[in-house]
């Protein structure tokens, strides 16, 4: 492996220094490549505020949506494996992809920051973006921004080992209407509907989509049950069978805005949404999900508050609610001996509403400095649980901790107190202070502080501190360092009558500390490479331990540090052929055992191209290679095999009045990827399958 990698990093290297000199690009020909793969060049997640990509004060990755066409990525989660030091795993929990920056795992991925236009998608429960997160389609996202390392000095809690900010389309990006339809193996079928014009003094664009698949059917040989069958000496389980991952999708969203006002709203519903391997590592083709989510804001942006002073104003409302079309089967029928002849059943249902209020002011009167002051306001309310089950939990005894059915053995709602949590509200009040500080001629200093007050497990503050020098006109350094915190997620916190795991009120969040090295170096007009280093520190890592009896608690135990690097380049080989393509090595180690921390791959390299053909067609070939994933100490099981998939676009690009059609081929060698379970590995021994090859088609049309 480590030939291999070290072969592709020299072979890169030498390919683009042994490049013959070139003139400069002349306008026409950088707006040409500006329509193909669209603006790179800036980024506003870094600070808050527009400003050059090589100059911003963090490790930054921008995708627009030219890029994502090219790639054919029909979801979020195919877009964002393309990014350095980035991998999508997988939970067996509804197949939920867990977006890995710099070998930071967990099983519910609290770590990783979700924004859509600014605004935070985590939910209070498990504290990410939902089970039921059903990916994120694509055709209405402009942009999408990504901090690699901790961004809580601006964004607060969860803002951990990174941060991922989805821009959604403005009336100017769609100018007209668009409307598709795509449909693929699996039985998946798309449509979808947008709108970008002017509506009175409104500039106004909108979106719809419909959707579904049966998803992939790949076989899990083993599962939980499997290993009770021989402690019970039955045959209850219905391994090997294939997995169960489809669902039926409806998003819609609205954007209105008039001079320095904006006003949007989303809707997003994922319905039948089906269980994966199983919530309790049992394979269950019974269970459906249904999950709502609605997200709306309002901004008043750039008010002039006096001499030098500019402010914006936000409010924001989230509504997300996970109900049950059908009960989960956690265990099959004939489970634990045979005491469960209809299978152990349970439903547990939420109900969250968020309301953010922000406020934030610029001050430019100082020579030199540029200052950002925030306040704001969060009321975080989990204000409804429900559960439906047909057993309960054998409270003392030689049994405690064992499920034993109802009398009846038929579904019961239980009250909150008697349920797997009660209501719960979070309030949480922050301020921070940045300032952008050109130190000198080619010098900046950003530096920020942030302190966050949390109604249930107090304060924490949080700096941030980036130097970044313009070594010369092609070379730009910087040096960060951050530290960042993930709040305790209400499961964590609250559980209650958990057959295995109960919460700790108790718990004080996670922390992370950086320090980070970066370089970006124009090579050529046509050449531009990136490489970052970077080393971390975790402490309080939340965590269950065993406390007898068959259940676990959460506990703040343990530390963690990790090292890497991030290597990005990419050429503009002619006008008609762009190359690129990154590698990003990890070590992610427990500082108790000194044993990796397993799951993430400490190896990953992704190569993309992209040629413009005759006749508007465009070909999109990429590569990515996930290598060196290791097990956590005790989980006996062989290491992870490494994989390499392959993918093939094929589409046109006549643009406006014009139907474009596209054909891409998933995987295209057909690897047998899968993705590692939790530890010992008894509920899936043989870790999650990955789709195989797969294939769609779509035809769009732009009026």
């Amino acid at each position: 492996m480590r030939s291999f990698l070290g072969s592709a990093l020299l072979g890169s290297l030498c390919c683009t220094a042994g490049l013959p000199l070139a003139a400069a690009q002349a306008p026409s020909e950088e707006e040409e490549l500006a329509q193909v793969y669209g603006d790179k060049t800036t980024i506003s997640i870094a600070t808050g505020a527009p400003q050059a990509l090589r100059r911003a004060p963090a490790v930054a990755t921008v995708i627009t949506a030219q890029d994502i066409a090219a790639m054919g990525a029909t979801g979020i989660d195919e877009v964002l494996e393309s990014v350095p030091g980035v991998h999508v795993s997988r939970s067996s929990n509804s197949f939920a992809p867990l977006y890995l920056i710099r070998g930071i795992h967990s099983e519910f991925n609290a770590q990783t920051l979700m924004l859509l236009n600014g605004v935070p998608l985590t939910t209070l429960f498990v504290g990410n973006r939902g089970l039921g997160w059903g990916d994120m389609p694509v055709e209405n996202i402009a942009r999408i921004e990504i901090i690699r390392g901790p961004g809580s000095a601006l964004y607060g809690a969860d803002a951990f080992s990174g941060v991922i900010n989805v821009i959604t389309k403005t009336a100017a990006d769609v100018d007209g209407v668009d409307l598709g339809v795509r449909v693929g193996s699996f039985r998946s079928r798309d449509g979808w509907l947008q709108y970008g014009g002017r509506l009175g003094a409104f500039d106004v664009a909108t979106y719809l989509r419909v959707g579904s698949t049966d998803g992939q059917r790949e076989t899990v040989s083993a599962d939980q049950q499997t290993a009770l069958d021989g402690a019970f000496n039955t045959r209850a389980s219905l391994a090997p069978a294939h997995m169960n991952v489809g669902f039926k999708a409806l998003d819609a969203s609205a954007d209105l805005s008039r001079d320095r006002l904006r006003l949007r709203a989303s809707y997003k519903l994922r319905d039948d949404l089906q269980t994966g391997a199983g919530v309790a590592g049992a394979l269950d083709p019974v269970g459906r999900y249904r999950i709502e989510r609605i997200t709306s804001d309002v901004s008043w942006s750039d008010i002039e508050l006096g001499r030098d002073w500019r402010g914006t104003l936000t409010a924001s409302y989230l509504h997300y609610q996970q109900t049950f079309n059908a009960p989960l089967q956690l265990f099959p029928p004939g489970a634990f001996g045979g005491t469960f002849p209809k299978g152990m059943l349970g439903a547990p249902s939420t109900w969250e509403r968020q309301v953010r209020l922000a406020a934030v002011a610029h001050y430019s009167g100082i020579q030199g400095h540029n200052l950002r002051i925030g306040a704001g306001h969060d009321d975080l309310d989990m204000y409804r649980t429900r559960e439906f089950k047909n057993f309960t939990i054998i409270a003392s005894g030689p049994a405690t901790g064992l499920p034993v059915p109802l009398p009846s053995d038929q579904l019961q709602e239980f009250p909150p107190a008697e349920s797997f949590a009660e209501p719960h509200r979070r309030t949480v009040s922050y301020v921070y202070l940045q300032d952008e500080w050109r130190v000198a001629k080619d010098w900046t200093l950003t530096a920020g502080l942030r302190h966050d007050h949390y109604s249930d497990f107090g304060s924490t503050t949080n700096p941030r501190a980036a130097l970044v020098w313009d070594a010369n006109l092609d070379l730009t350094i910087k040096l960060l360092y951050g530290r960042a915190f993930r709040a305790p997620a209400f499961t964590e916190q609250y559980s209650i009558n958990n057959p295995v795991i109960r919460g700790n009120a108790a718990l004080k969040p996670e922390t992370i500390s950086t320090l980070e090295a970066a370089f970006s170096w124009q090579a050529r007009a046509d050449t531009q490479l990136n490489l970052s280093l970077f080393r971390y520190g975790m402490k309080d890592i939340i965590r269950t331990t065993d406390t007898g009896g068959g259940t676990a608690r959460f506990n703040n135990i343990g530390a963690r540090h990790g090292t890497g690097l991030e290597l990005d380049a990419q050429w503009d080989a002619t006008r008609k052929l762009r190359l690129s393509g990154n590698v990003a090595l990890q070590r992610s180690i427990e500082d108790a055992t000194g044993s990796d921390a397993g799951y993430a791959p400490r190896v990953l390299l992704n190569a993309r191209a992209d040629w413009s053909l005759a006749n508007g067609w465009l070909l999109g070939v990429q590569a990515n290679h996930v290598a060196d994933r290791r097990r956590p100490a005790g989980d006996a099981r062989a290491a992870i095999a490494d994989d390499t998939t392959a993918d093939l676009t094929l589409r046109t690009g006549r643009g406006k009045g014009r139907w474009d059609f596209v054909v891409s081929v998933r995987n295209l060698f057909n690897a047998a990827a899968r993705e590692p379970s939790m530890a010992p590995g008894l509920a899936l021994p043989h870790d999650i399958p990955l789709a195989r090859r797969s294939l769609y088609v779509q035809a769009a049309h732009h009026l």
